[in-house]
Protein backbone atom coordinates (compact mmCIF):
# COMPACT_ATOMS: atom_id res chain seq x y z
CA UNK A 1 0.00 0.00 0.00
CA UNK A 2 0.94 3.76 -0.73
CA UNK A 3 0.16 4.49 2.86
CA UNK A 4 2.57 1.94 4.16
CA UNK A 5 5.57 2.96 1.38
CA UNK A 6 5.04 6.61 2.86
CA UNK A 7 5.56 6.16 6.41
CA UNK A 8 8.73 4.09 5.69
CA UNK A 9 9.85 7.46 3.77
CA UNK A 10 8.98 9.42 6.68
CA UNK A 11 10.72 7.12 9.46
CA UNK A 12 14.00 7.97 8.34
CA UNK A 13 13.27 11.89 8.32
CA UNK A 14 15.30 12.70 11.75
CA UNK A 15 13.67 16.20 12.70
CA UNK A 16 10.21 14.97 11.49
CA UNK A 17 10.52 12.03 14.05
CA UNK A 18 12.19 14.29 16.93
CA UNK A 19 9.21 17.02 16.03
CA UNK A 20 6.69 14.14 16.18
CA UNK A 21 8.16 13.09 19.61
CA UNK A 22 7.49 16.79 21.34
CA UNK A 23 3.65 16.77 19.78
CA UNK A 24 2.58 13.35 21.00
CA UNK A 25 4.42 14.42 24.97
CA UNK A 26 2.81 17.21 24.70
CA UNK A 27 -0.73 16.51 23.93
CA UNK A 28 -0.51 13.36 25.97
CA UNK A 29 0.08 16.36 28.49
CA UNK A 30 -2.82 18.15 27.04
CA UNK A 31 -5.49 14.99 27.76
CA UNK A 32 -4.07 14.58 31.41
CA UNK A 33 -4.67 18.27 32.11
CA UNK A 34 -8.29 18.43 30.33
CA UNK A 35 -9.54 15.18 31.93
CA UNK A 36 -8.94 16.96 35.27
CA UNK A 37 -10.97 20.24 33.85
CA UNK A 38 -13.55 17.81 32.28
CA UNK A 39 -14.00 16.39 35.62
CA UNK A 40 -13.90 19.24 37.60
CA UNK A 41 -16.41 21.46 35.06
CA UNK A 42 -18.56 18.61 33.10
CA UNK A 43 -18.69 15.73 35.46
CA UNK A 44 -19.02 17.06 39.20
CA UNK A 45 -21.88 17.17 40.66
CA UNK A 46 -22.77 20.55 41.45
CA UNK A 47 -21.39 21.81 37.80
CA UNK A 48 -22.57 21.78 34.34
CA UNK A 49 -25.91 19.15 34.27
CA UNK A 50 -27.50 21.17 32.02
CA UNK A 51 -26.92 22.68 28.21
CA UNK A 52 -26.76 25.85 29.40
CA UNK A 53 -24.14 25.39 32.09
CA UNK A 54 -22.04 23.35 29.51
CA UNK A 55 -22.01 25.76 27.07
CA UNK A 56 -20.78 28.52 29.74
CA UNK A 57 -18.03 25.67 30.51
CA UNK A 58 -17.08 25.25 26.74
CA UNK A 59 -16.85 29.85 26.43
CA UNK A 60 -14.95 29.66 30.06
CA UNK A 61 -12.37 27.27 28.20
CA UNK A 62 -12.30 28.40 24.58
CA UNK A 63 -12.96 31.73 24.17
CA UNK A 64 -9.34 32.81 25.20
CA UNK A 65 -7.52 32.14 22.87
CA UNK A 66 -10.02 33.35 20.14
CA UNK A 67 -8.84 36.32 21.86
CA UNK A 68 -4.85 35.41 22.25
CA UNK A 69 -4.40 33.70 18.73
CA UNK A 70 -4.00 36.75 15.83
CA UNK A 71 -1.17 37.16 18.66
CA UNK A 72 0.08 34.35 18.39
CA UNK A 73 0.07 34.36 14.19
CA UNK A 74 2.44 37.23 14.08
CA UNK A 75 4.70 36.43 16.68
CA UNK A 76 4.97 32.37 15.09
CA UNK A 77 5.90 34.05 12.07
CA UNK A 78 8.52 36.26 13.90
CA UNK A 79 9.84 34.16 17.03
CA UNK A 80 11.86 30.59 16.39
CA UNK A 81 9.19 27.63 16.99
CA UNK A 82 12.02 25.44 18.37
CA UNK A 83 12.21 28.04 21.23
CA UNK A 84 8.21 28.55 21.27
CA UNK A 85 8.20 24.62 21.72
CA UNK A 86 10.63 24.51 24.22
CA UNK A 87 9.83 27.92 26.47
CA UNK A 88 6.20 27.62 25.80
CA UNK A 89 5.86 23.50 27.46
CA UNK A 90 8.20 25.03 30.24
CA UNK A 91 5.65 27.90 31.13
CA UNK A 92 2.81 25.11 30.80
CA UNK A 93 4.86 23.49 33.64
CA UNK A 94 4.73 26.66 36.01
CA UNK A 95 0.88 27.43 35.45
CA UNK A 96 -0.04 23.44 35.65
CA UNK A 97 1.41 23.19 39.29
CA UNK A 98 0.24 26.06 40.67
CA UNK A 99 -3.49 25.02 39.60
CA UNK A 100 -2.79 21.92 41.22
CA UNK A 101 -1.18 24.06 44.59
CA UNK A 102 -4.82 25.78 44.34
CA UNK A 103 -6.59 23.18 43.79
CA UNK A 104 -5.53 20.83 46.83
CA UNK A 105 -5.22 23.89 48.79
CA UNK A 106 -8.16 26.01 48.49
CA UNK A 107 -10.07 24.25 45.69
CA UNK A 108 -11.93 25.92 42.43
CA UNK A 109 -11.48 29.58 42.72
CA UNK A 110 -11.50 32.72 40.68
CA UNK A 111 -7.61 31.78 40.30
CA UNK A 112 -7.42 28.83 38.79
CA UNK A 113 -9.97 29.66 36.13
CA UNK A 114 -7.55 32.30 35.29
CA UNK A 115 -4.85 29.89 35.44
CA UNK A 116 -6.45 26.93 33.55
CA UNK A 117 -7.43 29.69 30.61
CA UNK A 118 -3.74 30.44 30.54
CA UNK A 119 -2.67 26.86 30.40
CA UNK A 120 -4.90 26.32 27.53
CA UNK A 121 -4.01 29.33 25.82
CA UNK A 122 -0.34 28.38 26.15
CA UNK A 123 -1.44 25.00 24.90
CA UNK A 124 -3.41 26.32 21.45
CA UNK A 125 -0.29 28.88 20.76
CA UNK A 126 2.54 25.59 20.94
CA UNK A 127 -0.20 23.60 18.64
CA UNK A 128 0.03 26.23 16.07
CA UNK A 129 3.30 26.16 15.61
CA UNK A 130 4.00 22.50 15.31
CA UNK A 131 1.48 22.67 12.63
CA UNK A 132 3.62 25.75 11.26
CA UNK A 133 6.39 23.54 11.79
CA UNK A 134 5.77 20.90 9.86
CA UNK A 135 6.37 21.87 6.19
CA UNK A 136 9.97 23.08 7.36
CA UNK A 137 10.94 19.11 8.43
CA UNK A 138 8.64 17.21 5.49
CA UNK A 139 7.91 18.36 2.36
CA UNK A 140 6.80 17.45 -1.32
CA UNK A 141 4.15 14.27 -1.04
CA UNK A 142 5.17 13.29 1.85
CA UNK A 143 3.70 16.32 3.11
CA UNK A 144 -0.05 14.89 3.16
CA UNK A 145 0.85 11.65 4.80
CA UNK A 146 3.23 13.83 7.83
CA UNK A 147 -0.23 15.66 8.48
CA UNK A 148 -2.30 12.36 8.32
CA UNK A 149 -0.15 10.66 10.96
CA UNK A 150 1.38 14.07 13.13
CA UNK A 151 -2.32 15.61 14.17
CA UNK A 152 -3.92 11.63 14.20
CA UNK A 153 -1.79 10.33 16.20
CA UNK A 154 -1.44 13.66 18.48
CA UNK A 155 -5.15 13.55 19.05
CA UNK A 156 -4.85 9.64 20.12
CA UNK A 157 -1.78 10.84 22.70
CA UNK A 158 -4.01 13.39 23.72
CA UNK A 159 -6.91 10.19 24.48
CA UNK A 160 -4.31 8.24 26.13
CA UNK A 161 -3.30 11.02 28.15
CA UNK A 162 -7.26 11.96 29.32
CA UNK A 163 -7.56 8.28 29.84
CA UNK A 164 -5.01 8.07 32.17
CA UNK A 165 -6.98 11.12 33.74
CA UNK A 166 -10.19 9.97 33.72
CA UNK A 167 -9.20 6.44 35.53
CA UNK A 168 -7.24 8.49 38.36
CA UNK A 169 -11.04 10.33 38.74
CA UNK A 170 -12.22 6.67 39.06
CA UNK A 171 -9.25 5.74 41.49
CA UNK A 172 -9.11 8.57 43.54
CA UNK A 173 -12.94 9.84 43.60
CA UNK A 174 -12.46 12.88 46.22
CA UNK A 175 -12.07 15.88 43.46
CA UNK A 176 -9.22 17.89 45.26
CA UNK A 177 -6.72 14.58 45.16
CA UNK A 178 -7.87 13.32 42.07
CA UNK A 179 -7.42 16.83 39.86
CA UNK A 180 -4.04 17.46 42.05
CA UNK A 181 -2.74 14.06 41.22
CA UNK A 182 -3.64 14.13 37.18
CA UNK A 183 -2.21 18.12 37.11
CA UNK A 184 1.13 16.98 38.66
CA UNK A 185 1.51 13.81 36.12
CA UNK A 186 0.41 16.49 33.03
CA UNK A 187 3.56 18.92 34.30
CA UNK A 188 5.55 16.20 34.53
CA UNK A 189 4.88 15.21 30.91
CA UNK A 190 5.03 19.25 29.80
CA UNK A 191 8.84 19.33 31.34
CA UNK A 192 9.01 16.02 29.16
CA UNK A 193 8.03 17.75 25.78
CA UNK A 194 10.13 21.13 26.60
CA UNK A 195 13.26 18.86 27.24
CA UNK A 196 12.84 17.13 24.11
CA UNK A 197 12.06 20.18 21.67
CA UNK A 198 16.18 21.06 22.44
CA UNK A 199 16.81 18.13 20.38
CA UNK A 200 15.99 20.08 17.49
CA UNK A 201 18.33 23.01 16.13
CA UNK A 202 17.56 26.66 17.32
CA UNK A 203 16.38 27.62 13.47
CA UNK A 204 14.98 23.99 12.32
CA UNK A 205 11.53 24.94 12.55
CA UNK A 206 11.68 28.57 11.07
CA UNK A 207 10.23 31.26 10.01
CA UNK A 208 12.70 31.52 7.56
CA UNK A 209 12.81 34.99 8.35
CA UNK A 210 14.28 35.89 11.65
CA UNK A 211 13.23 38.12 14.39
CA UNK A 212 13.62 41.82 14.62
CA UNK A 213 12.88 43.57 17.87
CA UNK A 214 12.34 47.04 16.68
CA UNK A 215 9.84 44.95 13.40
CA UNK A 216 8.06 42.69 16.15
CA UNK A 217 7.16 45.84 18.07
CA UNK A 218 6.27 47.53 14.64
CA UNK A 219 3.98 44.37 13.55
CA UNK A 220 2.35 43.77 16.94
CA UNK A 221 1.54 47.74 17.07
CA UNK A 222 -0.10 47.12 14.04
CA UNK A 223 -1.99 43.45 15.14
CA UNK A 224 -4.94 44.41 12.92
CA UNK A 225 -3.00 45.62 9.86
CA UNK A 226 -1.06 42.37 9.72
CA UNK A 227 -4.33 40.37 10.40
CA UNK A 228 -5.82 42.19 7.49
CA UNK A 229 -3.20 41.69 5.43
CA UNK A 230 -2.66 37.53 6.32
CA UNK A 231 -6.51 37.29 5.62
CA UNK A 232 -6.42 39.29 2.12
CA UNK A 233 -2.90 36.80 1.39
CA UNK A 234 -5.44 33.83 2.04
CA UNK A 235 -8.22 34.61 0.33
CA UNK A 236 -5.70 36.01 -3.18
CA UNK A 237 -4.64 32.14 -2.86
CA UNK A 238 -7.99 31.06 -2.87
CA UNK A 239 -7.84 27.56 -1.48
CA UNK A 240 -6.60 27.98 2.06
CA UNK A 241 -9.41 30.81 2.76
CA UNK A 242 -11.77 28.35 1.26
CA UNK A 243 -10.46 25.51 3.40
CA UNK A 244 -10.40 27.68 6.80
CA UNK A 245 -14.25 28.02 6.09
CA UNK A 246 -15.10 24.53 5.38
CA UNK A 247 -13.24 24.16 8.55
CA UNK A 248 -15.13 26.51 10.71
CA UNK A 249 -18.47 24.84 9.02
CA UNK A 250 -17.44 21.13 10.20
CA UNK A 251 -16.54 22.65 13.79
CA UNK A 252 -19.60 24.47 14.31
CA UNK A 253 -21.77 21.05 13.50
CA UNK A 254 -18.89 19.12 15.39
CA UNK A 255 -19.65 21.48 18.11
CA UNK A 256 -23.27 20.55 18.65
CA UNK A 257 -23.21 16.97 18.51
CA UNK A 258 -20.27 16.78 21.09
CA UNK A 259 -22.30 19.01 23.56
CA UNK A 260 -25.48 16.66 22.85
CA UNK A 261 -23.65 13.64 23.40
CA UNK A 262 -21.88 14.97 26.92
CA UNK A 263 -25.24 15.47 27.97
CA UNK A 264 -26.81 12.25 26.60
CA UNK A 265 -23.59 10.22 28.53
CA UNK A 266 -24.86 11.94 31.34
CA UNK A 267 -28.17 12.89 32.23
CA UNK A 268 -30.01 10.61 29.48
CA UNK A 269 -27.95 7.32 29.59
CA UNK A 270 -27.04 6.83 33.16
CA UNK A 271 -28.32 8.17 36.41
CA UNK A 272 -27.74 12.06 36.27
CA UNK A 273 -26.77 12.00 40.38
CA UNK A 274 -23.90 9.41 38.97
CA UNK A 275 -21.58 11.41 38.04
CA UNK A 276 -19.18 8.05 37.95
CA UNK A 277 -21.48 6.18 35.71
CA UNK A 278 -21.42 9.40 33.25
CA UNK A 279 -18.00 10.26 33.31
CA UNK A 280 -17.48 5.76 32.31
CA UNK A 281 -20.35 6.44 29.23
CA UNK A 282 -18.76 9.42 28.20
CA UNK A 283 -15.11 8.39 28.39
CA UNK A 284 -16.70 5.26 25.76
CA UNK A 285 -18.11 7.90 23.29
CA UNK A 286 -15.09 9.38 23.11
CA UNK A 287 -13.05 6.41 22.69
CA UNK A 288 -15.15 5.56 19.42
CA UNK A 289 -14.51 9.22 18.62
CA UNK A 290 -10.84 7.70 18.60
CA UNK A 291 -10.98 4.67 16.70
CA UNK A 292 -12.68 7.01 13.82
CA UNK A 293 -9.64 9.44 14.05
CA UNK A 294 -7.64 6.41 13.50
CA UNK A 295 -9.32 5.04 10.55
CA UNK A 296 -9.12 8.69 9.58
CA UNK A 297 -5.06 8.61 9.25
CA UNK A 298 -5.72 5.17 7.15
CA UNK A 299 -8.18 6.25 4.93
CA UNK A 300 -6.84 9.84 3.58
CA UNK A 301 -3.47 8.58 2.36
CA UNK A 302 -5.35 6.43 0.43
CA UNK A 303 -8.66 7.93 -0.97
CA UNK A 304 -6.93 11.42 -1.48
CA UNK A 305 -4.51 10.67 -4.19
CA UNK A 306 -7.19 9.64 -6.44
CA UNK A 307 -9.86 11.96 -5.73
CA UNK A 308 -7.97 15.10 -4.47
CA UNK A 309 -8.22 16.60 -1.20
CA UNK A 310 -11.15 18.43 -2.08
CA UNK A 311 -13.46 15.50 -2.90
CA UNK A 312 -12.43 13.64 -0.16
CA UNK A 313 -13.13 17.13 1.97
CA UNK A 314 -16.96 16.67 0.39
CA UNK A 315 -16.99 12.63 1.18
CA UNK A 316 -16.32 13.28 4.92
CA UNK A 317 -19.19 16.11 4.88
CA UNK A 318 -21.31 13.54 3.46
CA UNK A 319 -20.10 10.58 6.22
CA UNK A 320 -20.97 12.98 9.18
CA UNK A 321 -24.30 13.75 7.72
CA UNK A 322 -24.57 10.20 8.01
CA UNK A 323 -23.54 9.83 11.23
CA UNK A 324 -26.52 12.50 12.32
CA UNK A 325 -29.34 10.77 10.52
CA UNK A 326 -28.29 7.70 12.50
CA UNK A 327 -28.51 9.64 15.79
CA UNK A 328 -32.05 11.03 14.10
CA UNK A 329 -33.43 7.02 14.61
CA UNK A 330 -32.31 6.53 18.62
CA UNK A 331 -30.28 7.60 21.19
CA UNK A 332 -29.09 4.24 21.96
CA UNK A 333 -25.55 3.65 23.55
CA UNK A 334 -24.79 1.25 20.47
CA UNK A 335 -25.84 4.15 18.18
CA UNK A 336 -24.00 6.43 19.62
CA UNK A 337 -20.47 4.20 19.61
CA UNK A 338 -20.73 3.76 15.67
CA UNK A 339 -22.16 7.66 15.32
CA UNK A 340 -19.29 8.48 16.91
CA UNK A 341 -16.86 6.47 15.04
CA UNK A 342 -18.17 7.85 11.67
CA UNK A 343 -18.09 11.37 12.72
CA UNK A 344 -14.37 10.81 14.08
CA UNK A 345 -13.44 9.51 10.28
CA UNK A 346 -15.54 12.73 8.76
CA UNK A 347 -13.65 15.54 11.51
CA UNK A 348 -10.17 14.02 11.42
CA UNK A 349 -10.52 13.32 7.47
CA UNK A 350 -11.58 16.57 6.86
CA UNK A 351 -9.00 18.25 9.17
CA UNK A 352 -6.11 16.12 7.39
CA UNK A 353 -7.17 17.53 4.13
CA UNK A 354 -7.35 21.23 4.92
CA UNK A 355 -4.28 20.76 7.36
CA UNK A 356 -2.36 19.84 4.25
CA UNK A 357 -3.94 22.68 1.85
CA UNK A 358 -3.56 25.45 4.28
CA UNK A 359 0.63 24.44 4.51
CA UNK A 360 0.88 23.92 0.84
CA UNK A 361 -0.68 26.39 -0.47
CA UNK A 362 0.43 29.20 2.26
CA UNK A 363 3.76 30.93 1.96
CA UNK A 364 5.88 30.65 5.30
CA UNK A 365 5.93 34.20 6.03
CA UNK A 366 2.10 34.17 6.68
CA UNK A 367 1.52 30.17 7.62
CA UNK A 368 2.06 31.16 11.32
CA UNK A 369 -0.66 33.79 10.98
CA UNK A 370 -2.82 31.27 9.19
CA UNK A 371 -2.67 28.63 11.52
CA UNK A 372 -3.08 30.89 14.53
CA UNK A 373 -6.30 32.37 12.44
CA UNK A 374 -7.17 28.79 12.00
CA UNK A 375 -7.22 27.80 15.13
CA UNK A 376 -9.17 31.16 15.79
CA UNK A 377 -11.91 30.22 13.87
CA UNK A 378 -11.81 26.86 15.30
CA UNK A 379 -12.68 27.44 18.94
CA UNK A 380 -14.83 30.47 18.10
CA UNK A 381 -16.96 27.64 15.48
CA UNK A 382 -17.12 25.39 19.18
CA UNK A 383 -18.05 28.15 21.33
CA UNK A 384 -20.80 29.19 18.88
CA UNK A 385 -22.00 25.28 18.68
CA UNK A 386 -22.21 25.35 22.39
CA UNK A 387 -24.48 28.20 22.80
CA UNK A 388 -26.92 27.05 20.04
CA UNK A 389 -26.99 23.72 21.88
CA UNK A 390 -27.45 25.29 24.55
CA UNK A 391 -30.73 27.17 23.60
CA UNK A 392 -31.77 24.14 21.35
CA UNK A 393 -31.11 20.86 23.28
CA UNK A 394 -32.98 19.70 26.57
CA UNK A 395 -30.96 19.22 29.21
CA UNK A 396 -30.90 15.57 28.08
CA UNK A 397 -29.24 16.37 25.33
CA UNK A 398 -31.43 14.12 22.61
CA UNK A 399 -33.43 16.01 19.83
CA UNK A 400 -34.18 14.21 17.19
CA UNK A 401 -35.17 17.78 15.20
CA UNK A 402 -31.78 19.22 15.83
CA UNK A 403 -29.97 15.77 14.37
CA UNK A 404 -31.87 16.17 11.09
CA UNK A 405 -30.64 19.36 11.09
CA UNK A 406 -27.30 18.82 11.64
CA UNK A 407 -27.40 16.55 8.30
CA UNK A 408 -28.60 18.68 6.45
CA UNK A 409 -26.21 21.43 7.10
CA UNK A 410 -23.41 18.65 6.43
CA UNK A 411 -25.32 18.16 3.52
CA UNK A 412 -25.19 21.73 2.39
CA UNK A 413 -21.72 22.23 3.49
CA UNK A 414 -20.50 19.45 0.69
CA UNK A 415 -22.93 21.05 -1.88
CA UNK A 416 -21.21 24.40 -1.44
CA UNK A 417 -17.70 23.30 -0.98
CA UNK A 418 -17.57 20.75 -3.59
CA UNK A 419 -19.23 23.52 -6.20
CA UNK A 420 -16.83 26.72 -5.41
CA UNK A 421 -13.72 23.94 -5.84
CA UNK A 422 -15.12 22.72 -9.01
CA UNK A 423 -15.74 26.23 -10.17
CA UNK A 424 -12.80 28.06 -8.70
CA UNK A 425 -9.31 26.99 -10.30
CA UNK A 426 -5.77 26.25 -7.74
CA UNK A 427 -3.62 28.86 -7.03
CA UNK A 428 -0.12 28.96 -8.71
CA UNK A 429 2.78 27.26 -6.90
CA UNK A 430 3.25 29.07 -3.32
CA UNK A 431 6.73 29.85 -4.30
CA UNK A 432 6.08 32.02 -6.97
CA UNK A 433 3.57 34.12 -4.41
CA UNK A 434 6.32 34.28 -1.79
CA UNK A 435 8.87 35.80 -3.89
Amino acid sequence: MQVIADLKALAPVRDFRRLLTVRLVSQTADGTFQAGLATLFFFSPEHASTAAGVATAFAVLLLPFTIVGPWAGVLLDRWRRRQVLVYGNALRVLLTLAVGVLLVIDGVGPAVYVLALATLSVNRFLLAAMSASLPQVVDGPLLLTANSVTPTLGTAAAGVGAGIGLVVGLVLPDGRAHDGGSLALAALLMAAASALATRLGRDRLGPDEKADATRLRAELGMLARGLVDGARYLIARRTPARALLIMAVHRFLYGVVFVASLLISRNLLSDPLDTDAGLRTFGTVLAATVVGFALAVVATPVVTPHIGANAWIVVCLGIAAASQLLLVATYALPAIVVAAVTLGLAAQGAKIAVDTIVQRDTADAYRGRAFALYDVLYNAAFVGAAALAAVSLPDTGYSRILFALLALGYVAGAVVYGTAARRVPEPKPVEVMAA
